[in-house]
């Protein structure tokens, strides 16, 4: 039985990048034609230049606020795109008019598309990593109600060949009751409803012999939970994916982070920025997938994570990353403005000494005081006073400056700490 899904994840690395790239182009060429928010995000973007990560970075960051905004936009002027344009897809009265087979619902709300093509979401991959094989009878306990969760698990256990059962959420002793009269083989879900089931099994007196694997996202999967399942007889592993780009990577038998999908490029970027960063060191994750229905260009995911050295021990050689470490999306309030991580990006690169900077807002609400900590490669005369000032500009806010050594700031991802009393 082969161990990988497909010769693809175990190309030569340069032969994967090679191939990346020879595809961006015609993605964003795409993106541009097809979609009229990437023909907006993206006017005068020379697509065929887009060849090199260095290229790709050049282009703007698209995030999940602005799919909010625009499509409220295009929602409140009737413009007859409720995807605000992103879309390359829709239905009879939405341009473009080709067909999606599915639309989802996530908070905000923002609507996503599903096109027609087999395993939209690529999520095969991840099932096939976590030991599903076909002809094996899958329980899916992701949601089938408005959001796409479900769907995504199905559409990835079809395209391996698997049986699915759509057991949705809740009704726990009405899934068990499934799980044991049809002996599902392995579960998708949360792997909170997961432990839930297994714990009524017991409480029953049931047993579940044939439930010998699980394909767990949607929360935290911390170790004692996964050593907890396997005690149970239950093999889970975990994976990475949105609404809006599908399967990011995955987990392997070698649980040594996570591996990237194949159908995408991931950057990590320093958060409210579209600057990647050093390996090693935590930022924001940046997709850009090579999706013709729903063509998201260096979209931000607003989720933290890190690139791991080194290839994955299961002979896949993608890079890895260290899987989600909290949000990028940082905002706070001060003195009654909003302060974002975007303004601490715009201040880092008006000033070249600064390689990275973290604010601190420390004391008591009404009487907070903010400290920006730079790591400055270079301290000329002055400096700390030209910053402060710049930080007066971009936010509106008096600010202490701290210089600091390279390499001395926590490697986090957070560019903006609230370390104020609120008790």
């Amino acid at each position: 039985m082969s161990h990988h899904y497909d010769e693809a994840e175990t190309r030569d690395p340069l032969e994967r990048e090679r191939a990346l790239m020879a595809a961006l182009p015609r993605q964003v060429a795409r993106a541009q034609a097809d979609t009229a928010a990437f023909a907006d995000v993206l006017r005068g973007v020379d697509a065929a230049a887009i060849t090199s990560r260095d290229a790709l970075a050049q282009l703007p960051v698209t995030r999940k606020h602005d799919l909010l905004e625009r499509q409220k936009v295009a929602r409140a002027s009737g413009a007859g795109n409720p995807f605000g344009g992103f879309s390359a897809v829709g239905w009879r009265g939405v341009a473009p008019s080709r067909g999606a087979r599915n639309v989802f619902q996530s908070p905000g709300p923002i609507y996503e598309p599903q096109g027609h093509g087999t395993d939209h979401w690529r999520m095969a991959r991840a099932l096939f990593a976590a030991g599903f094989r076909a002809g094996d009878l899958v329980h899916n306990s992701f949601s089938y109600h408005l959001t796409p969760a479900g769907a995504m698990a199905e559409s990835g256990a079809l395209a391996l060949g698997c049986t699915v059962f759509p057991g949705g959420v809740g009704n726990t002793e009405l899934q068990l009751q499934a799980m044991v009269d049809l002996g599902a083989h392995g579960y998708v879900g949360t792997p909170s409803f997961l432990r839930i089931a297994i714990e009524k099994a017991a409480e029953l007196g049931v047993a579940l012999p044939s439930l010998t694997k699980a394909l767990v996202s949607g929360e935290a999967f911390p170790p004692p939970l996964r050593d907890w399942l396997l005690e149970h007889g239950v093999a889970g592993y975990q994976c990475y994916a949105t609404a809006d780009v599908g399967l990011i990577a995955y987990e392997t038998t070698a649980r040594e982070g996570l591996v990237l999908d194949e159908g995408v490029v991931v950057e990590i970027v320093r958060p409210g920025t579209g600057d990647p960063v050093t390996e090693g060191e935590v930022g924001e994750v940046v997709v850009t997938v090579f999706n013709p229905d729903y063509p998201l260009i260096r979209f931000g995911t607003g989720d933290l994570s890190a690139i791991l050295p080194g290839a994955c021990p299961t002979g896949r050689t993608n890079a890895r990353i260290k899987g989600w470490m909290g949000r990028a999306d940082q905002t706070a309030k001060v003195r009654g403005m909003f302060v974002h991580a975007a303004q601490i990006g715009q201040i880092v690169r008006r000033h070249p000494d600064v390689a990275r900077a973290r604010l601190v807002i420390s004391g008591e609400m009404a009487n907070d005081r903010m400290t920006l900590r730079v790591e400055a490669t270079r301290r000329p005369e002055g400096i700390a006073e030209r910053i402060a000032q710049t930080v007066r500009e971009v936010t509106k806010l008096r600010c202490e400056v701290e210089l600091c050594a390279p390499g001395s700031l926590p490697n986090d991802g957070k560019v903006i700490e609230d370390a104020r009393a609120y008790d």
